[in-house]
Formats: structure tokens, sequence, C-alpha cells
């Protein structure tokens, strides 16, 4: 019996994980200097855009349990990167904020893409590609999030 659809080689999945872990390793040492880690990232990047959000909302937005959010927030809060209040309407709703120290981190984040980008451009890829890859990517993640 041949199983080349078993074949690491021919799966789709695992360039994909092992691309993410890898830039997620090179986004490490800026991580380190800001002292948060990669979720903490990508919560920080939702909540640039739009502060002021629900937890369901920030979990929904990064594709997240709100059971696997929930600690990463208690987390953010106790840095003071963020603040956590409770709806009145809705205790079970929890309304999330930035302080002015997680605002103020968004300027020293602003480097980081443009680091990435720099590294990656060392490399055969150009700029074309990799705005097709990303645009590739979140076509796969929209179909298959339904």
């Amino acid at each position: 019996m041949n199983n080349e659809q078993l074949r690491l080689e021919n799966q789709l999945c695992f360039p994909v994980y092992a691309a993410s872990r890898l830039i997620t390793r090179e986004y490490q040492p800026y991580f380190k200097k800001l002292g948060i880690t990669y979720p903490q990232y990508l919560v920080f990047l939702v909540l640039w855009e739009n502060d002021g959000m629900l937890v369901n909302a920030i979990a929904k937005k990064l594709i997240l349990n709100t059971n696997t959010i929930t600690p990463l927030l208690k987390r953010m809060e106790q840095q003071g990167f963020i603040v956590r209040k409770r709806l009145e309407e809705d205790e079970r709703k929890v309304y999330i904020q930035l302080t002015p120290k997680g605002k103020d981190l968004k300027k020293e984040a602003a480097e980081i893409p443009k680091e990435l980008s720099k590294k990656l451009m060392q490399s055969n890829l150009n700029i074309n590609d990799l705005v097709a890859l990303k645009e590739t990517l979140n076509t796969m993640i929209q179909f298959l999030s339904n």
C-alpha cells in the first residue's frame, strides 16, 4: 500500500506549522525586550486597532476560546497593560481596555513587523510573494473558521 498522502513533505499542515513556529522564534527577541509573549502581542494588535472590547470579541478575532484567552488577559492585567471590567448589565461579560502603559507599548512594537519583513527579504521572497502568501492564508483561515 502506497501512503504518499501520509508523507510529511506532502502535508500542507506541516509547512504552515513550521513557518508559524519559525516566525514566532524570529519575534522572540523583540517580545523579550518588551516583556511580552507572542499571544500577548496578538491581543495587543487587536486592542491597538480597536481599544475597548469584550473578551468574547477578542477571542473571536484571534480564533481562540475564551478559556484560552482569559488567563492571558489576567497576566496582562497584572503586568499593568490592560484593565478588565465586568459589565454591570451582564456580569458574565468582561470588557478589556488598554492602560496608558499598554498604549505606550505600541510605539516600541511598531518596529517588529518591519524587522521581520527585512529578514524575510533576505531570502528569495519579495514583497509581492509575501502579500500573496498572506492573502492565501487569510482565505484559508476564513474558509476553515466557518
